[in-house]
């Protein structure tokens, strides 16, 4: 593993919302160590980004989405929508909709990684299967490194989520690990204590 994030980088929150986070109590190690991530970004002062998926009440922009297994989601003016309040935004924070999977797929994201200077892309949130992987890919195409928390991230089943880290990994050898090596990397980069 590389003992440091290469260039500048932000930490990008993938739809920590209502609408996929059934049940708190599953996810309440995945929430936590969000939480860690985003605290340490903040003090070290580490853009801190928020996708936040939204599709309209007409369904039109949903596209094929509806095709696979799942159902109608976060539709606008929904508590779908809504980020959950362990990981609420804070000021300075950045929150920018999207309507596809992918986080850079027709959204703000290109724009503040290049107004941010971007070069690494911390990233952890939901679904590790969907928005996480497709993002990771598409950062990866737009030559992004990445760098997943493994632990930060749930996928819709155990084995869909297995599958996409290691296809995450497939293409960047170093893209993976945990939260607490991820936080130790962030610290350790930006040579500022805790």
């Amino acid at each position: 593993m590389e003992n440091k994030i290469p260039g500048r980088a932000a930490l990008l929150i993938i739809d920590a919302q209502n609408g996929f986070i059934p049940s708190k109590t599953i996810a309440t190690t995945v929430i936590d160590n969000i939480s860690r991530l985003a605290e340490v970004a903040r003090k070290l002062n580490i853009p801190v980004l928020y996708s936040r998926e939204i599709h309209r009440k007409e369904l039109i922009d949903f596209g094929r989405e509806l095709e696979g297994t799942e159902c109608l989601h976060c539709l606008e003016n929904s508590e779908e929508i809504e980020i959950i309040e362990e990981l609420y935004p804070q000021e300075n924070d950045y929150v920018f909709t999207k309507r596809r999977y992918s986080c850079f797929k027709n959204t703000d994201l290109p724009y503040l990684l290049r107004g941010l200077r971007i070069d690494t892309l911390l990233i952890c949130g939901f679904l590790t299967d969907v928005c996480v992987h497709y993002t990771s890919a598409d950062a990866h195409q737009e030559d992004y490194y990445i760098r997943v928390a493994e632990d930060a991230v749930q996928g819709s089943s155990e084995s869909a989520h297995s599958a996409s880290l290691q296809a995450i990994k497939y293409l960047q050898r170093d893209a993976i690990l945990s939260t607490d090596n991820l936080i130790r990397l962030i610290i350790d980069s930006n040579k500022a204590p805790v």
